[in-house]
């Protein structure tokens, strides 16, 4: 995994394109290479394989184009009808996969924050970070920050769009959560900020999208969950709920990653985003359980079940990904694609 370090001045600019993996992607990239025009209808059965490299890069795509959009791509692309037709073919059994995931909702509006720490407190998963803070050597953590990159760099990001779709103490709880999040307004304490000084301790291009064309679908599919729910007005309540799981799962794996940087003899530099982290989502996930999650269910109790939707299909792709990387290096090889 060799690295080329971004100077400053490009390390948030826009990323290029990425390489295609297959045919949907291979159409889709060359399109918006172009001005905005009419794509043709998309191929629903190809698009089908929501699993596959192809699919999952070709919807990171399409959501990217409402964050930063990438480099030499016209902006106007990110409202055409047609790409949106396409992102719609491909987010219909991306949807049907995560509902089958998640299963069915387990609690009511009333119970909704005694719920979701009934979901963390029984989740039987693969513990990634159990692994590394006793195992991981130098390139399992550089490798694991390649994938966590794809999200880390813009962290925060897809859970603002759910500001303005919610109202009294819902909303002011993820305000407050999110102020944080961006370093409290100190540009240089944003956790994306930290991120990336942390790839740049670690050897890594911090460079926003450096490392795309190496993530595969499986780390993709978190990210894409996020702004699929993010980008649906619909599934407000569900984007809380994954938000409110993120919270509530963050502190002990980030202090986990900190002591296994710390035996590797990485220093502060490297160590301070997962520090942080630590500090911060201690108060948070109370924040985000009870205000945030429960507030919501009160003012909106027919979104119960959505937040646990958000909440299950979070830890459902995170136990994949986590499922993965372990599955690749017990077998003596990397977890990225090469």
């Amino acid at each position: 995994m060799e690295a080329t370090v971004a100077d400053a001045a490009t390390v948030d600019a826009p990323a290029p394109l990425p390489t295609p993996r297959g045919p949907i992607g291979e159409l889709l990239l060359a399109a918006l290479l172009r001005p905005p025009h009419e794509l043709p209808a998309p191929d629903a059965v190809g698009m089908r394989r929501w699993e596959d490299d192809d699919v999952q890069l070709a919807l990171y795509c399409c959501y990217e184009l409402a964050y930063r959009g990438f480099a030499g791509v016209d902006d106007g692309w990110e409202w055409n009808p047609s790409l949106l037709r396409w992102r719609a073919a491909l987010e219909s059994p991306f949807e049907a996969e995560l509902r089958r995931l998640a299963g069915p909702a387990a609690a009511g509006p009333g119970r909704v924050p005694d719920g979701l720490r009934a979901l963390v407190e029984a989740s039987t998963g693969p513990s990634l970070s159990a692994y590394v803070e006793a195992h991981g050597n130098v390139d399992q953590v550089r490798e694991l920050a390649v994938h966590r990159s794809a999200y880390q760099l813009k962290e925060a990001d897809p859970h603002t769009w759910v500001i303005p779709r919610l109202a009294g103490r819902a909303k002011a709880a993820v305000v407050e959560i999110q102020y944080e999040e961006y370093g409290s307004g100190v540009a240089a304490d944003m956790h994306a900020a930290l991120f990336a000084r942390t790839m740049t301790a670690l050897g890594l291009d911090p460079a926003y999208g450096a490392y795309l064309d190496v993530i595969p679908a499986v780390t993709l599919g978190t990210v894409n969950l996020m702004s699929f729910l993010a980008l649906h007005r619909r599934l407000r309540g569900a984007l809380v709920g994954h938000l409110a799981v993120f919270e509530m799962t963050s502190v002990t794996p980030m202090a986990r990653y900190s002591r296994a940087l710390s035996r590797l003899g990485y220093g502060a530099e490297a160590c301070r985003f997962y520090d942080v982290h630590v500090d911060a989502d201690a108060r948070h996930e109370v924040i985000a359980g009870d205000a945030m999650a429960g507030g919501l269910a009160e003012a909106e109790p027919a979104l119960a079940g959505d937040i646990h939707f958000g909440a299950r299909a979070a830890m459902a792709v995170e136990e994949r990904f986590a499922t993965h990387v372990l599955d690749c290096w017990s077998r003596g090889r990397s977890s990225l694609r090469t």
